[in-house]
């Protein structure tokens, strides 16, 4: 898909705006240059709101206000809205004589909707959307637009094509749950990549088995076979239904989370009026320090209960007992009684005719037998004394590598200190933390405004809701998983006692060919999942190496990212150490990752589709952020770029060079404060052709200087 031109009327502060879009293929940058509070964010709210309805709006219908402001009731009170966009789309047909077709057809969309004003109140209207399919003989409409957009533009790909830079890390955001993430990421490579088409073959298959089981039990007089397939056909029915169930509450969580979220940013943008900003800063901080204390006393902990398994605590404990031990072996030693050497001495004289003395051991003298019986006494008394002296000599040996050194400190007991010494340390911070943060929320509640209430109780609601929903869904993948290791055990069952029926092979033959295709369809979706998740990862990791200007040869910090089979979003460094990316990375690299993400997964699945970002450069610098836009535009089928000025500021060069068209927008309302000329209207934003180089009497800006 490719964006042609938008027409917004009425649209909160796009009150009569038409851009028309880039369609040079040489040059895929356009760019709208636009000071906050002129009209970015809205102008993506209006695209994202045509294409894919009121779901799409950041918060729901009745509490979104989408009529300007300043709306003059003199006009009517009945306000009409509308949003009109027109795209082109490549599609494809089959033909037999030149096999694949490509054809480019172009749309317009068109939804709208009223408010009605009264007084300080106002009231939405219903919203309607048309679709017709533009050529040269004129506008076609499309039957049910709605059906024709879901499978054309899913809503799961919205924020993959129309990315607001702030809630583009919702991929890796730590305020998301794990669940919600890694949903977000798994359906946009699944949608994106075709891969739901698979999907859906599965479950017509399985619905044509479940046919087949249901025929059988009408064909065969089987009393078991009847009851199994009854049994099959029951526990399918419960499979598909808790599949359904666990797909709702998994939606349903998601979206009760980004309402939490959604509510807790308005807590925030609410408590900062009144000069709270530095409050606000320094909450966001402190959570950010807690969460950074946390992890390193989860890391202090784990090295701590190591030391206290390390065979070095034995040595140390038992060492004053083995070096007394020692000390009386050295003795021992020293007085030679180990080793023993006295019975080959004895036995050698026994066969000898003289002792040592010199006397007689003949057997034929009178006085050898009884010289004789004392030397082989004195032998027994040796030997008997020899075992011990054994155990003790090999005591001595096996005892000396277990000796410490007396005149250093204990290795270990230094390593204990410092571990505990550090456990102490984090633990008297993590202390100071909550306090300072429980002393800042007592602040925060004892504002005196009923309206933060309310949202705090919202928020609170919201979140027992995602909770009950998150909950729920667990609940129901673990009844799913039991569910199929029944029909697997069934199956089984159901097929042995067809194969010993006469008519049971045609209908066997059935279920193995339909059995057959399910395996194929489900081995193929894994493998190109793997694969393709393989691709994916592996073209965001290049991208964001080359966004954040890293080269993990020359020793980077970050050594590269990755999409886990978890579909997580990681990045580690150089030791391969798995790094958390909302914690170990820059604002400007964490939002670098998640335009990797979004840039690997349109330019991998080849599916053209503009990337139409809000602020993507807005907390860069320097040599990040040339090399993040340019990276953007090399990959990149239709980049349309919503920038400050601040953020065209040294990537002036790369925008004369890449970008087809720019644009200024400007809002009246700024007058004087900010703009130089009193602007030809009020109420609307003004549109006017200057580029980043240029003012003209509508954009100029004061300096800081003339403020």
């Amino acid at each position: 898909m490719r964006l042609l031109q938008a027409r917004f009327t009425n649209f909160r502060l796009l009150r009569d705006l038409t851009l028309d879009f880039s369609t040079d293929s040489d040059k895929e940058l356009f760019v709208i240059r636009a000071a906050n509070d002129s009209g970015k964010t809205t102008l993506l709210y209006g695209l994202q709101w045509a294409l894919y309805g009121d779901e799409a709006l950041p918060s729901s219908r009745g509490d979104f206000r989408m009529h300007p402001i300043n709306w003059d009731t003199s006009q009517g009170t009945r306000v009409s809205i509308s949003a009109e966009v027109d795209f082109e789309k490549k599609e494809h047909r089959h033909s037999k004589t030149y096999g694949s077709i490509e054809t480019v057809k172009k749309y317009r969309i068109i939804r709208s909707t009223y408010d009605t004003i009264d007084g300080t109140a106002w009231y939405p209207g219903p919203t309607n959307v048309k679709l017709f399919e533009i050529s040269s003989q004129g506008s076609r409409p499309q039957n049910h637009p709605e059906s024709w957009i879901k499978d054309s533009l899913p809503e799961e790909l919205r924020e993959i094509f129309f990315t607001d830079g702030a809630r583009a890390l919702g991929f890796i955001d730590p305020d998301v749950d794990t669940r919600t993430k890694r949903t977000r990421v798994q359906q946009a490579i699944r949608l994106l990549l075709g891969l739901d088409v698979i999907e859906d073959a599965r479950s017509r298959v399985k619905k044509t088995a479940s046919t087949v089981n249901s025929r059988m039990r009408k064909l065969i007089k089987d009393s078991d076979l009847a009851k199994v397939s009854e049994q099959i056909e029951d526990l399918s029915k419960d499979e598909t239904k808790l599949e359904r169930e666990i797909e709702d509450a998994q939606t349903q969580h998601a979206s009760f989370h980004e309402r939490y979220i959604n509510v807790n940013k308005k807590i925030d943008e609410v408590l900062a009026k009144g000069n709270k900003e530095e409050m606000l800063k320094e909450l966001s901080h402190l959570r950010r320090d807690i969460q950074l204390n946390t992890d390193h006393m989860k890391e202090a902990a784990n090295a701590h209960v190591d030391l206290l398994n390390d065979v070095s605590l034995s040595q140390e404990l038992s060492a004053p007992m083995i070096l007394k031990g020692i000390s009386k072996l050295d003795a021992l030693r020293d007085q030679g009684k180990i080793p023993n050497s006295t019975i080959p001495v004895l036995e050698e004289r026994l066969s000898s005719p003289f002792c040592i003395c010199g006397e007689p051991l003949d057997q034929h003298d009178e006085g050898s037998e009884q010289r004789r019986q004392h030397i082989k006494d004195l032998i027994d008394q040796a030997r008997n004394s020899d075992i011990i002296q054994g155990i003790i000599t090999e005591l001595y040996y096996a005892s000396v590598p277990l000796a410490l050194d007396r005149d250093k400190d204990s290795a270990w007991t230094s390593r204990y200190e410092k571990a505990a010494e550090l456990r102490d340390g984090l633990q008297t911070q993590q202390y100071e933390l909550g306090k300072r943060m429980r002393s800042l929320d007592i602040k925060i509640d004892k504002i005196p405004d009923t309206n933060i209430q309310e949202l705090k109780k919202l928020r609170s609601d919201h979140n027992a809701q995602r909770e009950r929903f998150n909950n729920k869904a667990i609940r129901l993948e673990v009844q799913l998983e039991n569910i199929k290791q029944d029909l697997t055990d069934l199956t089984r069952k159901r097929d042995r006692l067809l194969r010993s029926q006469k008519r049971g092979d045609i209908i066997m033959a059935e279920l193995e060919v339909a059995q057959d295709i399910l395996t194929v369809l489900s081995n193929t979706y894994h493998r190109l999942t793997n694969e393709e998740l393989h691709k994916v990862s592996n073209k965001m990791n290049s991208i964001f190496l080359r966004m954040i200007v890293a080269d993990p040869s020359q020793g980077a910090i970050i050594h590269r990212s990755e999409i886990t089979e978890q579909f997580d979003i990681m990045v580690y460094n150089p030791d391969e150490r798995e790094l958390n990316p909302y914690i170990a990375l820059n604002g400007a690299s964490r939002q670098a990752l998640t335009l990797a993400f979004i840039l690997a997964l349109t330019k991998v699945s080849g599916v053209e589709g503009p990337n139409v970002i809000d602020t993507p450069l807005g907390m860069m610098e320097g040599l990040v952020k040339t090399s993040v836009l340019n990276t953007a535009i090399k990959e990149s089928s239709q980049l349309i770029l919503l920038l400050t000025r601040s953020e065209i500021e040294g990537c002036e060069e790369i925008i004369d060079k890449e970008a087809a068209r720019v644009i200024t927008l400007t809002n009246p309302a700024h007058y004087p404060k900010m703009l130089v000329n009193e602007p030809p209207s009020v109420g609307s934003i003004i549109k006017c052709e200057c580029n980043h180089l240029r003012e003209c009497n509508i954009c100029q800006r004061r300096t800081e200087l003339d403020e």
